[in-house]
Parts: structure tokens; sequence; C-alpha cells
């Protein structure tokens, strides 16, 4: 066989496992999951009068569904980050080197997971959005397509960072404790309220970051708003962060074991 073909094989191998890990234990992606839908229900059912400045819910709403489905994302690969550090700890990918296997099989198995995972949590948390409301009658088949594709991006960037994060933590506390970030930082973007509405010191914290640009390609696609230059914006942070989490995380994954 190939390497091209081992490589596929092997991937394909570990892609498995890794869902039937997720299929065996799924109170980890369940409680990941919890989070984006219960600040949908806050926002929108609490909040949502208030924070509409007078639209009302249904109008927030389709404002606030396309930063959710971004934070699902960040939320799954938190598992991803606690997966692979349990991995390295338990000695299991310690095994996996021993063994006839591609060697990069072992990471692309966790990212194919992930990202499936995360495509699927962002299907759950879009069905609760359309059950309270949401609707996209504007949206072309093509631009439908373009949001598909621009969320399997993200999922795809932050997986590998999620990896990397993985490798570098001694265990899985400090993995979910360094994977935070990426719950956090949709808080503080466009998620939930208007950049021109923030304090003029912290709109640069919430625009320049990679959520913001992302959150408002996805909004520009479903409800058609002005995307402006945040597509290629939020195309370049996709790409730059895929580069980067594969590098990281391919190094510390070579790296000889201590």
């Amino acid at each position: 066989m190939s390497s091209l073909s081992l490589a596929v094989r092997d991937s394909s191998t570990m892609l498995r496992r890794n869902l039937l890990h997720a299929r065996r234990y799924p109170s980890l992606t369940l409680n990941l999951l919890l989070t984006p839908v219960m600040l949908l229900l806050l926002f929108v059912y609490i909040f949502g009068d208030a924070m509409s400045g007078g639209a009302g819910r249904s109008a927030y709403i389709a404002y606030i569904v396309p930063g959710i489905l971004l934070m699902t994302i960040g939320s799954t690969v938190v598992g991803t980050a606690v997966s692979v550090s349990t991995d390295m700890n338990e000695g299991i990918i310690a095994r996996f080197r021993t063994m006839a296997i591609h060697r990069s099989s072992v990471l692309f198995g966790h990212v194919a997971g992930s990202v499936l995972q995360a495509i699927m949590s962002v299907v759950l948390v879009g069905a609760v959005g359309v059950a309270m409301g949401f609707r996209s009658t504007d949206a072309t088949v093509l631009e439908w397509l373009a949001a598909f594709g621009l969320l399997a991006l993200v999922a795809l960037a932050f997986t590998w960072i999620a990896v990397g994060m993985g490798l570098g933590s001694p265990n899985a506390e400090a993995a979910s404790n360094n994977a935070m970030p990426l719950i956090l930082l949709p808080l503080i973007s466009s998620a939930f309220v208007p950049l021109n509405s923030m304090p003029g010191w912290f709109q640069p914290i919430a625009e320049y970051q990679p959520f913001t640009p992302a959150i408002e390609t996805l909004r520009g696609l479903l409800l058609g708003t002005e995307i402006g230059n945040n597509g290629w914006i939020a195309l370049a942070w996709c790409l730059g962060l895929t580069v980067l989490g594969y590098r990281w995380s391919k190094a510390q994954f070579n790296r000889d074991p201590k």
C-alpha cells in the first residue's frame, strides 16, 4: 500500500475509535453542549426584550443565533483537548508510537472526530434556535453552503488548537482549563451586542479576535446584513489558526517522551 493509502486507512481507524469513545461516554459532550443552549434560552427569554433595544425577542434571536453557533464550536472542542490529554496521560499514545501505523493518524483521527461532533452540535443548537423562532428566509442555497463551510473551517481551526492544548497539558483538568478561552472569547465578541454599543476602550478587544469576523460573516450569509471585509478576515483567521495548530500539535506529538 502507498503511504497515502496507509495514512487514510489508519486515520479512519482512529476516527472510528474516537467516535466510539464519544458514543460510550456522551456526558462530556452533553455538558459542553448545554452551555450554548442555556445561554440561548437565557438571553432570548430573560434578556431578549431589554437587549433588543425595543425591537422585540424575534429580532434579537435572529441577531444572537449566529454567535451562539460559533460559541457551540468553541465549547465542543474543549472536549477534544480533554480527550487528547487523557490519551497522553493514560499511555495509549505512547503505545500507538510503537505500533506499525501512520504517526499522524492519531492526531487526524482526533481532529476528524471533533469536527464531526462540532458540526452535529451546531445542528442541534441550530434546531433549538429554530424551535425558538429563528428564521433565515432570505438566504440562498449558495449562502447556506457558504455558512456551512465557514462553520466547518472554524471547527477545523479551533480543533487543531485544542489538540495542541491537550498535548501540552499535564492532565485532563489542566487541558480543560487551558481551553476555556475558546468558550470565553465569544462572550467578549459581537455575539450578544454590536461593537458600537461597547465602551470605546473595549471595542478593539472585541473586534480584533477570531470570533467577531466569523460571527459577522455568518450573520451576513444567513440574515443578509453587511459583511464587508469580515469574510476575508474570518478566512484568514481560520487558515492561520489551522496551520498554527497543526504545526504546534505535530511538534509536540513528535517530541520524545520524557
